[in-house]
């Protein structure tokens, strides 16, 4: 359908690709993955022409149409919701005015056999079959539905979109992208401002979609939903394989072992040429074999590895300061906004070390919850913070919040106390910014390097309660992957606000669901809460089904009478998280007796070398130490099994 041609782009001697030539099939759906910076945006803007490359040659067939949503576009504000997204079917609605002119025209004619008269019941004729043809009978219905997959209300459709949010404006925006319905996709990050309810529906749309979709997205769970094909830019070439995200990253490390094997004996081939031709380049018997080395080498082509960085961004927030049992307790919060009422009669109780999650569509009153525990918010009903609760607060504006005329060292360096200040480099390092970078100013930062700044300034005062507002914006997959790993070694408490489903799993034990003014606590974790909000959708349209039928009425009672009371399940819930926190102490003390006793081993090794007689002692105190805790261990585990059985959800 359409084809790249070995494109090449080229900035100030900056070579950002490097002759990549693949095809857009009908159907395909295609992931476009890469480093921040890699190309991606580039390179779809070059499909759409409104990016030239150095050289090289996109091919598009004449009758093929492209719809492209931009990370950041412009937005018009002089339309209500309804009118904005009809304009996607601007051809449906001149064939309703045409075919409403004709038939003013047929009925006001009083001669039946004149030629115009003809000649119009024929082009009507052609009006009506192109009109059915592009669904006009159903585009309305199919206007609504789009809305509302996205997350409208039917009582927004004749409200103003400057009444709207940044982020619902750009769900407008896609939404008339999805009603066109292009032969080909080209989505710039389309996740970046919806809620979870709104991905699924996407996912499920761009799944069942006729034509071709290429993606860019840092969101892994929806990638490996959407996408069969996986094509990554690194280093300014192409890699393409048929497999989701998840396959292709495991494929990746396989063949980078191989492709590292060859670096390594190339590398030693060019060190062993090169020592030939410095070695021989004056003798004249040699000058034939050093002149075919030289050639040799200029011919060479040379394998490149891209540079996989281990130490990058190791966040490790400080020991959190011990605060009492319980952390926040709400009861009967209310807030309203003018007349529009956010939240309503609000229970809300976290206990020290939970890590929460608080999800649900935008303007559900998630945000507006985390402030009001901040206290940033004016409230009605009653909020209490804990003994000792010391907050340390992630904004979803928080990169916006920076001083962007302060460099990025100076940012850091202005909060910074005591030994931090001699480690700033350091930390920095951590966090990607290095050498000349740390004197950039903050204004020419990019929104993820704003991201990772405000995050180092978050680290730097201990606090035991986190509320993160959608940290995960603007990060790419690898950033979010060691920010995941160190928020599930923090031993305080946590709310996060996200709708990245990847980002959220394994790490929360409890969502809190937004929804009607209310916040509804489902324990477990996030696919757990998906899997069973699916199930209840399932049993909603099979009762609707069944009419309310005997049947279906008796199942229902018979799952309440036996599913645990919800006291019982957060019993439950508490009691696996103490034991697994404690089998995890337990098997780290069982490693570390371990390695006490393989050191010993070592030494027993060399009798003469033993000065103390006590050493056989210990020796024997350390083997009777690890059987010991071994017992302990396996009955923490046993004891995690009996109550993991008796989860039921």
């Amino acid at each position: 359908m359409i084809s790249l041609d070995k494109i090449n782009l080229s900035f100030g001697g900056f070579e950002l690709f490097k002759e990549i030539s693949f095809l857009i099939n009908p159907k395909d759906r295609i992931g476009l993955i890469g480093k921040n910076g890699a190309g991606k945006t580039t390179l779809l803007k070059i499909i759409t022409k409104e990016e030239n490359p150095t050289s090289g040659v996109v091919g598009i067939p004449k009758d093929t149409s492209i719809g492209y949503l931009p990370q950041q576009m412009h937005i018009t504000d002089t339309k209500t919701l309804k009118d904005e997204t009809v304009q996607a079917f601007g051809e449906l609605i001149q064939l309703e005015k045409n075919i409403t002119q004709i038939n003013k025209e047929i009925t006001e004619s009083e001669d039946y056999h004149s030629d115009k008269y003809l000649n119009n019941l024929d082009f009507l004729t052609e009006l009506n079959e192109r009109y059915a043809l592009l669904g006009g009978e159903n585009y309305e219905a199919e206007l609504e539905k789009t809305l509302l997959g996205l997350g409208f209300e039917r009582s927004d459709f004749n409200r103003q979109t400057s009444e709207f949010s940044g982020g619902w404006r750009m769900r407008v925006e896609l939404a008339k992208l999805l009603l066109q319905k292009p032969d080909v996709f080209l989505l710039d990050e389309p996740t970046n401002h919806l809620d979870i309810e709104s991905i699924q529906w996407l996912e499920d749309f761009l799944k069942n979609y006729n034509g071709a979709v290429v993606l860019v997205s840092h969101d892994k769970a929806f990638l490996n939903a959407v996408c069969n094909r996986t094509i990554e830019i690194s280093l300014g070439k192409i890699t393409d394989q048929k497999m989701n995200y998840s396959k292709f990253v495991t494929w990746k490390e396989e063949q980078r072992e191989v492709q590292l094997a060859a670096y390594r004996n190339q590398q030693k081939m060019i060190e062993d040429t090169e020592r030939f031709i410095a070695r021989f380049r004056y003798q004249a018997t040699k000058a034939v074999q050093v002149q075919s080395r030289v050639k040799q080498l200029a011919k060479l082509d040379r394998i490149e590895i891209e540079e996989v960085d281990n130490s990058a961004l190791k966040l490790n927030f400080p020991p959190a300061p011990r605060s009492g049992r319980v952390v926040v307790s709400a009861k009967g919060i209310c807030k309203s906004f003018d007349k529009n009422v956010v939240l309503n009669d609000i229970d809300l109780t976290i206990e020290n070390g939970e890590k929460v999650a608080f999800i649900g569509r935008n303007g559900e009153g998630k945000t507006t919850l985390s402030r009001i525990i901040m206290k940033e918010l004016k409230y009605d009903g009653e909020l209490t913070l804990g003994h000792n609760v010391k907050i340390g607060y992630f904004a979803q504006n928080q990169a916006q919040l920076l001083n962007e005329d302060l460099t990025i060292f100076e940012t850091i360096d202005e909060i910074a106390v005591g030994e931090i200040r001699t480690k700033i480099r350091d930390i920095l390092a951590a966090f990607l910014f290095r050498g000349e970078e740390i004197d950039k100013k903050v204004k020419v930062l990019s929104g993820g390097e704003k991201s990772r700044l405000a995050m180092i300034r978050l680290m730097l005062e201990p606090v035991n309660f986190l509320i993160l507002d959608e940290p995960t914006n603007h990060l790419d997959m690898r950033s979010k992957e060691i920010l995941k790993n160190a928020l599930i070694k923090f031993d305080g408490t946590v709310i996060i606000v996200s709708h990245d489903r990847d980002f959220l799993d394994g790490l929360v034990d409890c969502v809190y669901e937004f929804r009607n003014k209310k916040a509804k606590q489902h324990l477990g974790g996030i696919f757990d809460f998906l899997q069973r909000k699916k199930i209840e959708s399932l049993k909603e349209i099979e009762i609707k089904k069944t009419n309310g039928s005997n049947r279906a009425t008796k199942q229902i009672n018979k799952n309440r009478s036996n599913a645990m009371s919800f006291e019982q399940r957060k019993k439950v819930s508490r009691n696996i998280s103490r034991l697994e926190k404690l089998v995890i102490k337990t098997e780290d003390g069982i490693a570390s007796i371990e390695n006490d006793i393989e050191k010993m081993d070592k030494l027993l090794a060399s009798p003469e070398k033993i000065e103390d007689s006590s050493v056989f002692q210990k020796y024997d105190e350390l083997k009777l130490q690890l059987s010991q805790t071994m017992e302990l261990w396996e009955k923490q585990h046993e004891e995690l099994e009996d109550w993991t059985n008796k989860k039921i959800w």
